[in-house]
């Protein structure tokens, strides 16, 4: 991950609901996507003001007929990328303005529950384990079937967003949604990470339903772009990409300087408020097409603290 590390579904509910209709992974899509109007309870806690919920409207949300998923639209704009505070890193610089087209955004991570629908369907591969960090049954078990799916490769990741009809979001697509317009250091703003923004700092110790924490929204209001699990993004790594990266929609560089890495973003449950920051960037082994396909190398490296989100284009 990065540098050194081991390998709203919601419509905008109210921040007091407190039920959730749990998916059931042999659902019909047209089952899940009455589901998931309720798979996401947002916390009593109040929103900070800072960072009010847009409101939603028919032309700012829709939900995939695939897979139940909320997605969030994201209008063309500018997102000022790369390290803005004192704990940037070399690969942040230089900050730099990229000008970005309209999309559409997961409000959240991709679930257990929608991932199973997918691998039932016979496209995507299993998860590498059914385990988390912490917990031996996760995977397949009903109690976690709204939680990020995990021990998923960059290969298994793009092979589910092709699937339910959408992509990988570009490394600077990702940071347009987790920042917006703003300058902010954390998709909330500029508050430190905590009990009530994230699932971080090791905390809870291992992830969590997605959309708990209501006061981490993002200004376009996705949620849980910083913690719960780190997040597969389309782009491969290079350290110093940004210095040549395009001023208009970049995709990353053609062969990311180091081997197959491809670029993690949002940092998970253990991490700490560096590695939360929107504009840091981690990295992990994605597909090697030199390596046979019965080898592991072939699909790349998995994790309990990766996931991904999806993204489609307006």
């Amino acid at each position: 991950m990065k540098k050194t590390f081991l390998p709203l579904i919601i419509l905008f509910l109210a921040a007091c609901q407190s039920t959730n209709t749990p998916f059931a992974p042999t659902a019909t899509a047209e089952a899940i996507m009455t589901s998931t109007a309720t798979v996401v309870p947002l916390t009593a806690t109040p929103v900070a003001t800072s960072t009010p919920i847009p409101t939603a409207t028919p032309e700012t949300v829709k939900i995939s007929p695939i897979d139940g998923m909320t997605q969030l639209f994201v209008p063309a704009g500018t997102v000022k990328m790369g390290g803005l505070d004192v704990l940037l890193e070399n690969d942040e610089l230089p900050a730099h303005s990229v000008q970005i087209n309209a999309f559409w955004v997961d409000q959240v991570e991709v679930v257990n529950g929608m991932y199973a629908l997918c691998v039932e369907a016979g496209v995507c591969r299993p998860p590498a384990n059914v385990t988390s960090d912490n917990r031996l049954d996760y995977y397949g078990n009903p109690e976690f079937q709204d939680y990020p799916v995990i021990q998923v490769t960059w290969y298994d990741a793009n092979a589910y967003c092709q699937w339910a009809g959408r992509r990988l979001p570009t490394e600077a697509e990702w940071e347009r949604a987790a920042r917006g317009d703003s300058v902010n250091t954390y998709p909330w703003g500029g508050e430190l990470p905590n009990a009530n923004n994230s699932n971080s700092l090791n905390i809870v110790g291992d992830t969590t339903r997605v959309g708990t924490y209501a006061t981490g929204i993002s200004p376009f209001g996705a949620l849980d772009m910083a913690g719960n699990v780190w997040e597969w993004v389309a782009d491969f790594y290079k350290g110093n990409y940004y210095a040549e990266s395009p001023a208009d929609n970049p995709t990353g560089p053609e062969n990311g300087g180091l081997n197959s890495m491809r670029v993690i973003r949002g940092g998970s449950f253990q991490d700490d408020a560096s590695m939360l920051r929107i504009s840091n960037r981690g990295y992990e082994a994605g597909p090697d097409p030199s390596a046979l396909q019965n080898d592991a190398a072939y699909y790349g490296r998995s994790s309990a603290k990766i996931g991904f989100r999806c993204v489609s284009d307006h």
